[in-house]
């Protein structure tokens, strides 16, 4: 069963300029992502900061309207809905967001923080409030002691499992966790994904996991998916992926990780520096990444690739994917260097 399903989702923003902002273009920040979740599994979506995950995620979550394509969110499309019954489709839809202290407000307390979901949806928990906010903050490792703080009072592992904790409070099916460890430091940052992984196990629940940080992904997801330019570039089982990249950028990400030795992990064909970024109408023809790509030809100038299967559940929009995958010679595990 599929808890999430995007159909060529495409994503323009105007571009304005002049004294009356009049629009003078689009940009093109998600450019036709499709994929598939399945109920109670995690899907991790990689790339750097400007790629267009954040972006995906909102629409996800019916936040930004899409200019093209379909998205089917635990069952429903939110763009078509309003009013009451999008209101009750943000029940089985919750985030877990970035930053902890920007998700929550300043002057409330802990306690009231994890009933206000209840407020708004007028629900009245069986149990009652209040044991129902002592079991939410219990579930997520904390106490009573911390529904009396005011969220400034906690450290900022506390603080991500306060926002942990209240996307829990309407029992969601599908969860967005958009960069949910990258502000916590690197051990709170285990503790905070060991907890995400057990709520998964208990509750049944679906992650769609965004981050930058290609550990962090693979620790917690089955699968992933590489954005690049608002493409996604590739897709596949996350040790497939790590330890055979199909898409020349997947393997610079994969190279710019740190190693404890300080040498590189992956050994093949030679990949020079990165280049310029393409932008404008170079974008919309031919490969966005081929100025950064040591294996660019003539035809990356004239045809975009296609995310195409280059192997069995191996995804890859690159015309020299297969070239890729043969040439990659993994000298070291990467879950071998923590």
């Amino acid at each position: 069963m599929s808890m999430l399903r995007l159909e060529n989702v495409v994503k323009d923003y105007p571009l304005r300029s002049g004294v009356f902002g009049g629009t003078s273009g689009v940009l093109r920040a998600v450019d036709g992502v499709s994929l598939d979740i399945a109920a109670g599994s995690t899907f991790g979506l990689v790339g750097e900061s400007g790629c267009g995950k954040s972006t995906l995620s909102r629409m996800v979550l019916g936040l930004e309207r899409r200019t093209a394509g379909r998205i089917d969110a635990a069952g429903r499309d939110p763009q078509e809905l309003k009013g009451a019954s999008l209101k009750a489709w943000r029940r089985d839809v919750q985030i877990i967001a970035q930053d902890p202290a920007g998700a929550l407000p300043a002057r409330m307390r802990v306690r009231r923080l994890l009933e206000e979901p209840w407020r708004i949806h007028r629900i009245e928990p069986p149990h009652g409030r209040p044991i129902q906010v002592a079991q939410l903050l219990s579930q997520v490792g904390l106490t009573e002691r911390h529904g009396r703080a005011f969220p400034h009072q906690l450290s900022g592992g506390q603080r991500q499992r306060v926002v942990i904790a209240r996307a829990l409070a309407l029992e969601p099916r599908l969860v967005v966790c958009d960069e949910p460890v990258s502000a916590l430091d690197v051990s709170v940052q285990a503790q905070v994904l060991d907890l995400l992984r057990r709520l998964q196990s208990e509750y049944g629940l679906t992650y769609l996991f965004i981050s930058h940080d290609l550990r962090v992904v693979r620790s917690m997801a089955a699968e992933i998916g590489v954005m690049f330019s608002g493409l996604l570039v590739e897709r596949g089982p996350a040790d497939a992926v790590y330890r055979r990249p199909a898409h020349p950028y997947t393997r610079e990400l994969l190279n710019a990780m740190p190693s404890i030795d300080g040498g590189r992990r992956l050994r093949s064909v030679a990949f020079g520096p990165p280049a310029a970024t393409l932008d404008g109408d170079a974008r919309r023809t031919g490969c966005p990444y081929r100025l950064r790509c040591p294996l660019a030809i003539d035809r990356c100038v004239a045809e975009r690739p296609p995310l195409r299967q280059v192997a069995p559940t191996r995804f890859s929009a690159c015309h020299r994917a297969e070239e890729v995958l043969s040439a990659t010679r993994t000298s070291q595990s990467i879950g071998d260097h923590k």
